[in-house]
């Protein structure tokens, strides 16, 4: 039988666990939080700055979350992005990286997303997510692992329709959630390309098939506020051609970082 620990264990979080790591977790979790973590931090803390930098991992401004529908929603794009990239990842056979993708936001977001959520009236959904992981260990098929998918969407969906009222329109938030998502892909493929890591790679394609979704929820209205999002959503169309990373990462760089600069320009501060 699964065991929570066990889940944590193999991504690395076992002795975290043992010392309570979702009650009292500060941060990312334990002094070995896996190779994820190593690559996956420094790249999201770098794109996600212009958010504030606040306590949570990844960027996320948990204390302007609270108030602010763009770090709010910031958060759960930064944990629809994993799941993406989890389920994708399972799907092309990488089921260790699809079980550690599912698991991450939980220490990396959700933790310290928590107290927020409950102000909002969202209730906890983190076992979605660790037993979606533990679903990968346990050898469950691609049928069950979409259905789980999919819930965790659902999820993450209605945690969205709960986010702070601000003055901003609708388009305006969703541009700007995009283009951080954006923001981040870029900043991922940069380091795979730089440093020949599939991790990393992984982390960008799941900001970029993120950033699509969302665009393609909200187009009119972020067409409205960003334009240049369609043309940002284009590069990295080519440069994440899927989940699996094949061979050198060959993009242009400088053309991905320009289109990700227009779109946080027109995205406004």
């Amino acid at each position: 039988m699964r065991s929570t620990i066990k889940i944590w264990t193999q991504l690395g979080f076992g002795s975290a666990l043992a010392g309570g790591l979702l009650a009292a977790c500060g941060g990312e979790v334990g002094e070995n939080a896996g190779r994820h973590s190593d690559a996956h931090g420094a790249a999201e803390s770098a794109a996600g700055e212009g958010e504030g930098g606040g306590s949570g991992e990844g960027g996320v401004d948990v204390a302007k979350a609270a108030t602010d529908p763009v770090a709010y929603r910031i958060a759960l794009a930064i944990t629809e992005a994993h799941i993406i990239a989890a389920r994708d990842a399972f799907i092309a056979g990488r089921k260790d990286e699809a079980a550690e993708m599912f698991a991450h936001p939980v220490a990396e977001v959700l933790v310290d997303m928590q107290p927020v959520f409950e102000r909002q009236g969202v209730a906890d959904f983190s076992d979605l997510l660790t037993d979606a992981s533990g679903a990968v260990f346990d050898g469950e098929t691609a049928q069950q692992i979409e259905a789980r998918y999919q819930a965790i969407i659902a999820s993450l969906r209605s945690a969205g329709t709960r986010a702070p009222a601000s003055n901003a329109s609708d388009g305006e938030v969703a541009a700007k959630v995009v283009a951080d998502q954006i923001e981040r892909a870029v900043a991922m493929y940069r380091q795979a390309a730089a440093q020949g890591n599939y991790e990393p790679y992984l982390d960008g394609y799941g900001f970029y098939k993120s950033a699509e979704a969302l665009f393609k929820a909200s187009r009119t209205s972020i067409q409205e506020a960003s334009p240049q999002i369609e043309e940002a959503l284009g590069l990295l169309a080519k440069a994440y051609p899927g989940a699996l990373m094949q061979g050198r990462l060959t993009a242009d760089q400088s053309a991905l970082a320009a289109a990700s600069a227009r779109v946080m320009l027109a995205a406004g501060p």
